[in-house]
């Protein structure tokens, strides 16, 4: 082959790159997504102190792959949990797409408390983390009111839930139901302290 042959399997791109490397970016994507995936089960059902070699095996790869994605511990426990915060934080909007603002509200707590509970299992990895300076503080608090008050303007706006209630009260209400259940295995309980936060956000003289 002279020196302007090409292999057949490589073809030029106008940006200068090889049509080899986007399958090798799509396949490093997936592998990195699975390693999520299965790092947010694993959290969720124990804590951060799972094996990273666990977690490897139940997304399908090698402990290299998952090595190459996540140096430490700490790296894969912030994937894990930006994840979980964009997921929670934009629910709000796609709920409000399926259902009317009160039933969107309520089914949006549940994927809240969801949340508190996967980043319950990685708390002490992040304070260590954030205490230290390796990971930034993120604007959590920020972000899950700003998704209340998505749904509490809806809400307004369609008269069924008041619209006289700051977000952050909201939010500083959820966060004592989290806390006061934190020690119970009574999810009944939680959905209880759920249905009365709703309920306290009608209108007054509304069903």
């Amino acid at each position: 082959m002279s020196r302007d042959q090409e292999p057949s399997h490589v073809t030029d791109r106008p940006d200068g790159r090889t049509g080899t490397e986007r399958p090798l970016r799509a396949h490093a994507r997936r592998n990195r997504e699975k390693l999520v995936a299965a790092a947010r089960a694993a959290f969720t059902a124990a804590d951060d102190t799972v094996p990273l070699d666990g977690i490897a095996r139940a997304a399908g790869v090698g402990i290299g792959t998952l090595y190459r994605h996540f140096p430490t511990r700490e790296a894969l426990v912030e994937a894990v949990y930006a994840a979980e915060l964009d997921d929670v934080t934009t629910s709000a909007s796609a709920l409000l797409d399926e259902l009317p603002p009160e039933r969107a509200l309520r089914a949006w707590m549940e994927r809240y408390a969801a949340f508190v509970a996967t980043k319950r299992s990685m708390l002490n990895t992040l304070h260590s983390a954030w205490a230290s300076g390796r990971l930034a503080t993120p604007a959590t608090r920020e972000r899950i009111t700003a998704a209340i008050g998505t749904v509490l303007a809806a809400g307004a706006r369609a008269g069924t839930l008041r619209a006289d209630v700051a977000p952050d009260d909201v939010t500083a209400m959820l966060l004592g139901v989290f806390l006061s259940t934190v020690a119970d295995d009574e999810p009944e309980r939680t959905h209880r302290l759920l249905d009365l936060v709703v309920d306290a956000l009608r209108p007054p003289g509304s069903s």
